[in-house]
């Protein structure tokens, strides 16, 4: 056995495909449930799910869709049969616009067992699993479930975040894993990473978040919410009302802001992230518009969140993500 150690996440970190192959790194699909089955959300480098064209709109055949459930909170398979494919963002958003009920689940601790064997089989040492916000999800709670009978130590971090702010610090401890840094060490240095990334996000409406109870202490002016257009934040991993803006336009405004300020407070040293469900060409405006006004950024990533983040936030998602170095 050697000293190696290997990274595992999962799938809300959102990595690219290139990165995952570039570093080794093992990703875990969370799940959404469709019709009674539960479908691993889509993966990098795995193949197509149902695939555009599936049908969520007027015709589609019933039950043949998802809709916003808790963030990892249901273990297991929901329903009887099982299949081996792939849930995209798009299927989501369709689902969603045609009102099919959808929920979501966390990997079970089984999955994350035979992950980390796989690792100890090809002779890594330790394990270093980052992974989507406890207050949001189940999923670190599998895997450390899993760590109790891997075969190798297993660090299990609590990112506190989810997207690219996860996918970031994910990418932070592959590098020092390469650079031969102790499992300890590397643990560490994602859960900084981590903890020090900000995300600001509007959502066209709160009725998912809300479904789901992930809308935190902003539950509470929902009634109200519901008829503007909320900004809202990741509090110590939770889903919190930041502001409520009377306009889509003045909350892409402020969204802009909010993630400037919250870069030049690091001195521009920071990586950014913005993410949309079926949002694509506002996403590109930000990211552009943002890259403009911070001439030192590092890396810029524009990506669509997937099924499982996305059944709970909605079509016309658009988030920044902050992350300093």
């Amino acid at each position: 056995m050697t000293g190696r150690v290997a990274v595992v996440t999962d799938s809300t970190a959102h990595l690219a495909a290139a990165d995952v192959d570039e570093h080794g790194i093992r990703v875990v699909p969370l799940q959404v449930v469709v019709d009674g089955v539960a479908v691993d959300e889509w993966t990098p480098g795995a193949g197509a799910g149902f695939g555009p064209g599936a049908g969520f709109g007027p015709g589609s055949e019933p039950g043949s869709g998802l809709g916003a459930g808790r963030l990892g909170e249901r273990g297991g398979r929901a329903g009887g049969v099982g299949v081996q494919t792939r849930f995209g963002p798009r299927e989501v958003a369709d689902a969603l616009r045609a009102h099919v009920p959808v929920t979501t689940s966390r990997p079970s601790p089984r999955v994350f067992l035979d992950t980390y064997e796989s690792a100890a089989a090809e002779g890594f040492g330790a394990v270093v699993s980052v992974h989507i916000s406890g207050s949001l999800s189940g999923t670190a709670d599998a895997a450390r479930l899993a760590a109790r009978d891997a075969p190798i130590p297993v660090h299990v971090v609590d990112s506190r975040s989810l997207g690219m702010g996860l996918g970031f610090a994910v990418l932070v401890a592959a590098s020092a894993a390469e650079r031969g840094l102790m499992a300890d060490e590397v643990a560490a240095l994602a859960l900084d990473r981590a903890v020090r990334s900000s995300a600001f996000f509007y959502v066209d409406t709160l009725e998912y978040l809300r479904r789901g109870g992930r809308v935190g202490a902003a539950s509470a002016v929902v009634g109200t919410a519901l008829a503007i257009k909320p900004l809202l934040h990741l509090r110590d991993g939770w889903v919190d009302l930041l502001e409520k803006v009377r306009t889509s336009a003045r909350a892409r405004a402020r969204l802009e802001d909010l993630a400037v300020e919250r870069a030049l407070a690091a001195d521009g040293r920071v990586d950014l992230a913005v993410h949309h469900l079926d949002n694509a060409a506002r996403a590109d405006e930000l990211a552009a518009r943002l890259a403009d006004r911070l001439p030192t950024l590092g890396s810029v990533v524009v990506t669509e969140v997937g099924a499982v983040i996305g059944a709970h936030v909605g079509p016309g998602l658009l988030a920044a993500v902050i992350s300093p170095h």
